[in-house]
């Protein structure tokens, strides 16, 4: 029985390296959208849409895992020797686990800078726009009271 929950427990873990291995595809096609000289934002919100499906899986495979360990955790502590092997296998799918969680963190890091860069640079272009309309409607309220001339002298003899 235990060693069926092992077997469980590993698919599990390699799963969900699996859909880490998804979302750090997404991750970089975002990176790209982002360094690109024309931003797609629907692309990149479609791709968001899907890591959140992927998140959501993770989750799943992670309260999976945990039921399943729960039911195995007193006869692995107890018959450590006999399952040795499958044991060191858990670990290293551990491992592997965490380390790919390491890379997809430090990769939406490295994502959220680009966004708040985009979206820092997408508000000043923002606000020279406005400056600029301000500019010009100043100009042109001028301008067209500068049309109406006024008459200069005055012709006071009559």
């Amino acid at each position: 029985m235990t060693e069926n929950y092992l077997t469980l427990l590993a698919e599990s873990l390699k799963k969900k390296l699996q859909v880490m291995a998804e979302i750090q595809a997404y991750n970089l096609r975002q990176q790209e959208i982002f360094q690109a000289e024309q931003v797609e934002v629907e692309k990149f919100d479609e791709y968001v849409a899907e890591k959140e499906s992927l998140i959501e899986k993770i989750n799943s495979l992670d309260n999976g895992f945990e039921r399943l360990y729960e039911k195995a955790a007193a006869e692995l502590n107890a018959n450590r020797e006999k399952y040795g092997q499958q044991i060191k296998e858990l670990q290293k799918l551990v491992t592997e686990v965490t380390d790919a969680s390491v890379a997809v963190q430090a990769q939406e890091a490295r994502n959220k800078k680009l966004i708040e860069d985009f979206f820092r640079r997408e508000r000043e272009g923002i606000g020279m726009n406005r400056r600029t309309s301000k500019a010009a409607i100043n100009y042109y309220k001028n301008m067209s009271k500068s049309a109406v001339v006024l008459p200069q002298f005055m012709d006071s003899k009559k």
